[in-house]
C-alpha cells in the first residue's frame, strides 16, 4: 500500500478496528477514497490534467484540501467515475457510501469539519441483479469430476460451497476446532461469527478429508483446509481449483467463481429445499434481507404455477 495522507489511515484503522469491518471492506475504502482524493486533486487543479490518473500522489492531501470539499465536488466525483472510467451503478453506489461513511467519521467522530457534506449525498438506484447459479445437474457433474492428489479436500471444499453458501473468506478461514457435529463456527462479514449447519454430504465430505489431511509440519496447525505448502490454503487457491474443475466439467470459467457456488447452494435451497426468504438470509449470513430478495426472482416456473393455482383461473365467463 502507498504512503497514505494521516487522516485516511486514521479513519482505515478506525473502520478496521472500532467498527470491526473486515479486511475487504477496509480495502474497499481505501480504494474508493484514493480515487476520490485523486479526482480533488484534478478538479481544484493541483496536479497538471495531463498526469496519469493512476500516478497521481495522494499523500500530500490534508484536512486544509478535504475542508473545501462540498456536495458539488461529490457530485462532480461520481458523474467522473460514470463518465470517465465506466463504473456500474452498483461502483458508484459504492462509492457513495465510502464517501458518506469518511465524511460522517469526520464530522461526529473526530470534529474535524462544522458540516458534512455527504449528508445529502444521494445513492445512484442499482439494478437489481439476477443470481447466477449452477443448474443442479452441472452441480453434481462439477462433484463428479473431482480427482487427483488432493481429491478429499478439494471435494470438501466444492461440497461445503455448494451445500453451505459460504463465502469464500469463510471457506479459507475454517479452524478445525470450529467444528462440532452438525454445526460449524465461520466468520463472516463484518466479522461476525455464524453458525453453519451441516448436513450428511458436507459432514461425510469433512470426515473423509480428516482421515488423509496432513499432521505433520504444519505451519498452521488450527486451519482445516491445509495447501500443498503445509500452510492454511489461500482464496488464491481455492479460486483456482475451483475453476480447474468447472473446465473438466465443461462449464464457463468466465461466467462462474467460488461466489457463483455461493448463489448456487442459496438457489437449490430456495428452489428445492422450500426453504423461506428468511430462514435463507440467516444461512447466507445477510444482515438485510433485501440483499437475499435476489432469489425470489429465480423460479419463475414457482410463479406460473402460483398463479395458475388460482380458484378463478377455470372460471369461464357464462
Amino acid at each position: 500500500m502507498e504512503k497514505l495522507p494521516l487522516i485516511l489511515e486514521d479513519f482505515l484503522n478506525y473502520t478496521e478496528t472500532i467498527k470491526g469491518k473486515s479486511e475487504n471492506t477496509v480495502k474497499e475504502y481505501y480504494y474508493d477514497l484514493r480515487t476520490f482524493f485523486r479526482f480533488l486533486k484534478i478538479r481544484y487543479r493541483i496536479v497538471d490534467r495531463k498526469t496519469s490518473f493512476d500516478e497521481i500522489d495522494i499523500s500530500d492531501v490534508n484536512m486544509d484540501l478535504i475542508k473545501r470539499v462540498t456536495l458539488q465536488d461529490l457530485h462532480a466525483f461520481i458523474s467522473y467515475v460514470d463518465r470517465e472510467r465506466n463504473n456500474s451503478n452498483y461502483a458508484k453506489a459504492r462509492k457513495v457510501a465510502s464517501l458518506r461513511s469518511f465524511f460522517k467519521y469526520l464530522h461526529t467522530k473526530v470534529k474535524l469539519i462544522e458540516e458534512n457534506p455527504a449528508v445529502d449525498l444521494e445513492t445512484p438506484k442499482t439494478d437489481s441483479r439476477h443470481p447466477i447459479y449452477l443448474t443442479l445437474d452441472e452441480a453434481q457433474k462439477l462433484l463428479d469430476v473431482i480427482d487427483g492428489e488432493f481429491k478429499e479436500r478439494d471435494y470438501a471444499i466444492i461440497t461445503l460451497f455448494l451445500n453451505c453458501g459460504l463465502r469464500l473468506s469463510e471457506l479459507v478461514s475454517i479452524d478445525v476446532d470450529k467444528i462440532k457435529g452438525d454445526t460449524l463456527t465461520v466468520i463472516g462479514k463484518g466479522n461476525k461469527e455464524r453458525t453453519i449447519y451441516l448436513n450428511d454430504a458436507c459432514i461425510e465430505a469433512i470426515n473423509n478429508y480428516l482421515k488423509v489431511r496432513p499432521k505433520d509440519g504444519l505451519k498452521d496447525t488450527k486451519a482445516l483446509f491445509i495447501s500443498k505448502r503445509k500452510k492454511r490454503i489461500s482464496p488464491k487457491t481455492v479460486q483456482y481449483l475451483v475453476k480447474k474443475y468447472l473446465r473438466l466439467a465443461g462449464l464457463d470459467t468466465d461466467k462462474y467463481s467460488p461466489h457463483k457456488l455461493r448463489h448456487t447452494a442459496a438457489t437449490l435451497m430456495y428452489k428445492h429445499g422450500n426453504v423461506d426468504i428468511r430462514a435463507l438470509q440467516q444461512i447466507l449470513g445477510h444482515e438485510n434481507v433485501s440483499t437475499t430478495q435476489i432469489y425470489t426472482h429465480i423460479d419463475d416456473d414457482r410463479l406460473r404455477k402460483a398463479v395458475k393455482s388460482n380458484p378463478l383461473a377455470k372460471n369461464k365467463k357464462k
